[in-house]
């Protein structure tokens, strides 16, 4: 269980941390929102730790260490990694998924950038497909075909995040376009970086990525009937605030370069609303064929480690090995010390 302490920690992480996780999750049951409450505000920290930190190699490697220490029961003591180990063992929560989410905070710590759509869509099964995988497990749905959806909510919900971000993320010296999409539109990468504009390709290419996102917010919808009826409120909101935000981004031209595309709370609450009487529908309808459709390749890894025990591999990737091993290189190159558990 979460001692109570821990809790009202995580409400507050939550409550300073996303208005939009916030207000949809006030629609979701106590049995699930408390969990999803120590959840965010572990992935909060990890994500802060590594976004705003000066040294994003050291935080990356001392988030594996509290990882480790949370798997081993012995978690670190601050509230995040207390209630997330109280969630590791009621849940029995694949390690696969947080071991996916800090191999994506990796990536960014190295700057890694992305050349393809697929490749956007790997980092987002990391940052965000991982979450709702976890999610999913927090209500204890582990269906393949559910857990397929759950995770195409989470990369439509990143790709949005991606096109909203595009100017404050190349002031940030960061960039998540395709970078295919910018050979083609004749952008070079670190000019765009220099001074970023709202020109006619860039503007399309937001509207390739909110394209793709729409089709999966569509696709995610198929899933939300196999979640306990009492969370799918909470879970329709989700789908709908995040989608809003790409709505507003086609409102302005696209041009989310000197702009920010946000929702209104007027508008939050008119999507609650949408959100209940979807939810809230007593007509039994068959199920839409596209809750059957395979899972995108780039999160298949996440599906198979949490539907089906035989399937769930169980510790570190070689993949996030070697990534780890990359950022330990950089800090002894740097001359700075390994961080010592606590």
């Amino acid at each position: 269980m979460i001692h109570p302490d821990d809790l009202d920690h995580c409400r507050a992480v939550i409550r300073t941390g996303s208005l939009s996780f916030h207000a949809a999750s006030k629609l979701l049951p106590a049995t699930i929102r408390d969990p999803a409450l120590a959840l965010y505000a572990f992935c909060r920290l990890a994500d802060d730790e590594v976004d705003e930190g000066a040294d994003k190699a050291r935080a990356v490697l001392r988030l594996q260490e509290r990882l480790e220490l949370a798997y081993a029961g012995r978690p670190m003591n601050a509230p995040e990694d207390r209630a997330f180990t109280a969630i590791i063992e009621a849940f029995e929560m694949p390690r696969t998924l947080p071991e996916a989410l800090l191999e994506g905070l990796a990536w960014d710590a190295v700057g890694r950038r992305y050349h393809t759509l697929s490749e956007v869509r790997d980092y987002s099964a990391r940052v965000a497909a991982a979450v709702g995988a976890m999610m999913c497990v927090l209500m204890r749905v582990r269906d393949a075909d559910a857990l397929a959806r759950a995770c195409d909510l989470g990369v439509a919900m990143q790709l949005t995040n991606i096109a909203r971000d595009v100017g404050e993320d190349a002031r940030e010296g960061r960039i998540y376009l395709p970078l295919d999409w910018m050979a083609e539109a004749g952008l070079e990468p670190e000019a765009f970086m220099r001074a970023p504009a709202a020109n006619a390709e860039v503007r399309r290419m937001v509207r390739r990525l909110l394209t793709e996102a729409r089709r999966l917010y569509l696709r995610s919808e198929a899933g939300i009937a196999c979640l306990p009826r009492r969370a799918r409120t909470g879970i329709y909101a989700a789908r709908y605030i995040y989608a809003a935000i790409g709505g507003a981004a086609a409102r302005g031209g696209y041009d989310t370069v000197t702009q920010r595309a946000r929702t209104s709370a007027r508008q939050k609450v008119a999507l609650i609303g949408t959100s209940a009487l979807r939810a809230g529908g007593s007509m039994v309808l068959p199920r839409s064929p596209i809750l059957f459709a395979p899972p995108l390749d780039e999160v298949r890894f996440l599906v198979d480690a949490t539907a089906d025990k035989a399937l769930r591999p169980q510790g570190r990737t070689g993949a996030l090995l070697s990534i780890l091993a990359e950022l330990k290189a950089r800090e002894a190159a740097s001359g700075t010390t390994g961080v010592a558990a606590e």
